[in-house]
């Protein structure tokens, strides 16, 4: 019932604007205007074109949309929809002529037929064929834009998934590496596999409370490493050392939560790890990162690796930050650099974001548009002015009826894109709200 009214008041809105067009062009042609009977009789068969010609091209648009769907928009249907609604239009102006003459002047179908000829169709025609191009062109660009924003929201979705996936798989990394060294220490020793066990728990449970966050404070991260390194001496004794920071310079840098055990579990896993062989490891705070260095002693036989540990610090960190990790493997020394994160992001949170790039790119394709409309009017209006000085200039100067209703139309799409925002719309306030997303796109809220 609702669409039924709104389409009601369109076709109604329709013949008003084409009423008023056409008799402005008639006064500014002949400099007449009678305010009489004959001008409420015009309007009223206006608004009988306009309903009928209306409700026809919506009965086209509303089969191909039922038949394609209203997102398909491929050449072959944009030619078939074009062609369907000047055939049904053109037979619509018929029907109406045979109304108007035949039915309610009395005129006889055979004088009808005999007197009518192409040049009542031009107008019709015309204004067609401008009027479908118009909606085509808008209601194609709308489906492509639905389709980008379909595809925006699918990556935004995937990229909270697979950040989601990430944190899951530090569960079951952790605890598979932990029994394994439980495990290794029952064969050597049964009361350091008990104190391992204990200790084992408090890790374990700061892993829980960790997991789901997207970033820990560095000062925590930095304990539970030392809690961690207490672990790992239970096993290998003096064969292993670490230097970690007893303070932090700055309290509020972030860090990728369970980052630093992850690091340290690789240290052990890819280096022999014996008193003839100690593996020396440091914790160094800089002014925007964290470094974990290791002497690179590698094993000369190692189990096939599933390559969670390093990967996954990685993509979380290219998920939440411009900022990636650095590793950096000499012959000696093996190092990785992890950014210090202080500025809070909203990407992982996509909904300020993505309305951010969707109102730019909304701005961006409105300002295509604009120009495309432009250039096919200066394209197509002295194409039809031709027509008419070829064909029928003398007897009527109909080119006036797209070119000033075209024209309207255009300048309609030239306040939406340069006027609206300028002089009434809020956005004048922001408007240099991220250039197009330009300062969005650069600093991308994310953390630093």
């Amino acid at each position: 019932m609702n669409d039924l009214v709104k389409h009601i008041k369109y076709a109604f809105l329709s013949g008003v604007i084409i009423f008023v067009i056409m008799k402005t062009i008639s006064v500014l042609m002949d400099g007449a205007f009678d305010f009489d009977l004959n001008l409420g009789i015009q309007f009223l068969w206006y608004m009988l074109y306009a309903t009928v010609l209306y409700s026809a091209n919506l009965s086209v648009y509303l089969f191909f949309d039922k038949k394609y769907g209203k997102e398909d928009y491929r050449v072959g249907r944009v030619v078939l929809v074009f062609m369907t609604t000047i055939l049904v239009t053109l037979c619509a102006v018929f029907f109406l002529r045979i109304v108007k003459n035949v039915i309610v002047e009395g005129e006889s179908f055979t004088v009808f037929f005999n007197e009518e000829t192409p040049k009542n169709y031009i107008i019709p025609f015309v204004i067609t064929v401008v009027v479908s191009l118009f909606f085509i062109a808008f209601y194609s660009f709308k489906a492509l834009q639905d389709k980008k924003i379909k595809q925006q929201k699918i990556i935004a979705g995937t990229a909270n998934a697979k950040y989601e996936s990430l944190k899951s798989q530090l569960d079951p990394h952790f605890l598979f590496n932990s029994l394994n060294v439980l495990v290794s220490l029952i064969e050597e020793d049964t009361d350091k596999a008990q104190k391992f066990t204990i200790s084992l728990s408090k890790v374990y449970r700061y892993v829980l409370e960790q997991k789901d966050k997207d970033l820990v404070s560095l000062e925590e991260e930095l304990a539970f490493a030392k809690t961690y390194m207490l672990l790992l001496k239970m096993r290998f004794e003096d064969a292993i050392d670490c230097a970690i920071p007893e303070k932090v310079n700055n309290p509020e840098a972030k860090i990728v939560p369970l980052s630093l055990q992850i690091l340290l579990e690789n240290c052990v896993k890819h280096n022999v790890v014996s008193e003839l062989q100690p593996l020396h490891i440091s914790i160094v705070e800089s002014a925007n990162s964290l470094t974990v260095t290791n002497n690179f002693q590698e094993k000369k036989v190692l189990k096939n690796s599933s390559g969670i540990g390093l990967n996954n610090i990685t993509e979380r960190y290219q998920i939440l930050s411009t900022r990636t990790i650095s590793i950096n493997q000499l012959k000696n020394e093996f190092t990785v650099t992890l950014p210090l994160l202080t500025k809070k992001a909203s990407i992982m949170k996509t909904t300020t974001s993505y309305t951010n790039y969707e109102n730019a790119r909304k701005r961006l394709e409105n300002l295509k548009g604009f120009y495309w409309s432009l250039f096919a009017y200066s394209i197509v209006i002295p194409f039809l002015i031709f027509i008419n000085f070829k064909t029928s200039w003398n007897e009527h100067k109909w080119f006036f009826y797209p070119m000033l209703g075209w024209g309207v139309g255009l300048a309609f799409q030239g306040y939406e894109v340069y006027g609206k925002n300028k002089y009434f719309g809020k956005a004048w306030e922001d408007r240099k709200l991220e250039e197009f997303m330009k300062e969005e796109e650069n600093n991308s809220n994310r953390w630093e």
